[in-house]
Formats: structure tokens, C-alpha cells, sequence
């Protein structure tokens, strides 16, 4: 058993509940005790009844629906008030059928040095979704977009998601998908949460650069979990407008084409693998 202790969250919008149980059980059917906080940005509380499944799920209704960064600050406050050691951050459209929480946690707690973390992340046909990745320029952006022209676009994608990496391989990535991360709440309190200037998209490669830049950010494929991919920018053009806002923000803070710091970590990222 776990000698410490962490929770969970999950933000809501609108979700199927089919789909959200899965994601709930994943974890409770593993036996640990642990708050799970569901923040329902929804504007109806529809939702609400799942909280009597579970002593220890604590639905919180937020229906002015900040974004999906904002949401989940909400319930990293609440786990460091409750004294939590490690937190997960959950997609809705997440499921697993293994212990992944006690190999995650236990890399974490054995190298402090370790602020987040994500696991192997899989399509349902068990192939492996690409989501560590190289520190984003403009041009990165334009071109996963595009896809095009081909050539250039698949040197590209190799490199910038470390596609030509195996695996099986356990590295440290600048930028980690915010779809199933875990926390050092530790490392939280030094480097701060989400950035609340993000309404959704870029939120979680904003949180993996600032902590990468103190602590390491740990690529964990001896784990996987199952991910519903969505690609919701891809098909509306109002997710795509906050797909561009975000990017806007990203690149506002971070520097567009003269990012000296985003060529140093990429260059160390890559001289892992020489």
C-alpha cells in the first residue's frame, strides 16, 4: 500500500456519464482511498448525482466555466489544503484496467527531483497516441496543422514528437499532455498552478515548461492508460478560434521566433537519446 497521499480531478463539461464512470472506476476499482474532485463546469448540475457513488468524491458545480486550467486549480487548492503528496489530473475520456497510480506514484516519491508526470497514452486499438513533445515554435504549429508539404512535415513530426524514440523508453520531455498527469504537489507550490490566461489548449504545455525549467518532466511508458483523442480544434472552427487564442498567449509569453530558452532544453532533450 501507498504510505501517502494523493488525489484526483476531473473537469467537466457536458459529458457522457457512460464515459465518466469508466474514468471513475479505473481508479476506485484499483481499491485505494483518495478524494477525486469532479468540477463541473457545466451549466446544469446534471452531473451532481455521481458524487453519491463514492464517500470520497466531492463534486463542486462551476457553472460561469472559467476554462479547463481554472477548473482544475480549484481542486489542486483543495488537495493542498488537505495535505495531498501527489495529484492526478484526469480527462473525462480516460480509462485504464491496471494498477497505474502505485508505479507512477512510487517513480515519483523514489526521485524528488521528478515535478510531473505522464504515462504511455493509447487509442483504443492499443496503438500509442504521440503526445511528448519538443518545446513549440510557431512553425511547429503551423506545420501539424498543415501536414504539408509532406516531406518536410514528416521530418518533422518525427523529431518534434519524439517519434523516433522506443517506446518502452522512460525520458524526460519539456512538454507533457495534460490529458492524465501526475503532480508533485511539492513542486506546485514552487512553480504555481495552471495559467489562468489559457481558457483551454496550451494550458498543459505552459504548467510542463515552467516545471521542466526546476524539475524533470517524466515520460512513464511502463504504464498506459486508454484515451479517447478528440482533436475537437480539427473539426470546430469555435474550438479552433480558442485553439488560436491560446496559441496567441502561448507565444506572447513565452516569445515567438526568438525563444533563446526553447533551443537550449530542445538541444538537451534530444542529446538524451545520442
Amino acid at each position: 500500500m501507498l504510505n501517502f497521499t494523493f488525489s484526483a480531478s476531473i473537469v467537466l463539461y457536458k459529458n457522457n456519464p457512460v464515459e465518466l464512470m469508466k474514468a471513475i472506476n479505473s481508479f476506485y476499482n484499483q481499491g485505494y482511498t483518495f478524494t477525486l474532485y469532479l468540477i463541473d463546469n457545466s451549466p446544469l448540475n446534471d452531473l451532481q448525482w455521481i458524487e453519491s457513488h463514492n464517500s470520497n468524491i466531492i463534486y463542486i458545480h462551476n457553472p460561469s466555466n472559467p476554462g479547463f486550467g481554472v477548473a482544475q486549480n480549484i481542486a489542486i487548492k483543495e488537495a493542498l489544503s488537505c495535505g495531498s503528496n501527489y495529484h492526478f489530473i484526469v480527462n473525462p475520456d480516460i480509462y485504464f484496467t491496471h494498477d497505474v497510480v502505485t508505479k507512477m506514484i512510487t517513480y515519483m516519491h523514489e526521485n524528488t527531483d521528478v515535478g510531473m508526470m505522464m504515462p504511455s497514452v493509447l487509442n483504443e486499438d492499443g496503438t500509442v497516441q504521440n503526445l511528448p513533445k519538443l518545446l513549440p515554435s510557431p512553425l511547429s504549429i503551423l506545420l501539424r496543422k498543415l501536414k504539408k508539404p509532406e516531406m518536410i512535415y514528416n521530418r518533422f513530426i518525427e523529431k518534434y514528437e519524439l517519434r523516433f524514440v522506443h517506446k518502452d523508453v522512460t525520458y524526460n520531455s519539456p512538454i507533457l499532455s495534460g490529458c492524465f498527469t501526475l503532480l508533485n504537489l511539492t513542486a506546485i507550490k514552487e512553480i504555481g498552478m495552471y495559467d489562468d490566461r489559457y481558457f483551454m489548449y496550451f494550458e498543459d504545455w505552459d504548467l510542463s515548461r515552467r516545471m521542466h525549467q526546476k524539475y524533470k518532466t517524466i515520460y512513464f511508458p511502463e504504464v498506459s492508460v486508454y484515451h479517447g483523442y478528440d482533436s475537437g480544434a480539427n473539426k470546430s472552427s469555435r474550438l479552433f478560434m480558442v485553439f488560436v487564442k491560446s496559441a496567441f498567449a502561448y507565444f506572447n509569453k513565452w516569445g515567438w521566433f526568438f525563444d533563446i530558452e526553447r533551443k537550449d532544453i530542445n538541444r538537451e532533450t534530444l542529446n538524451q537519446f545520442i
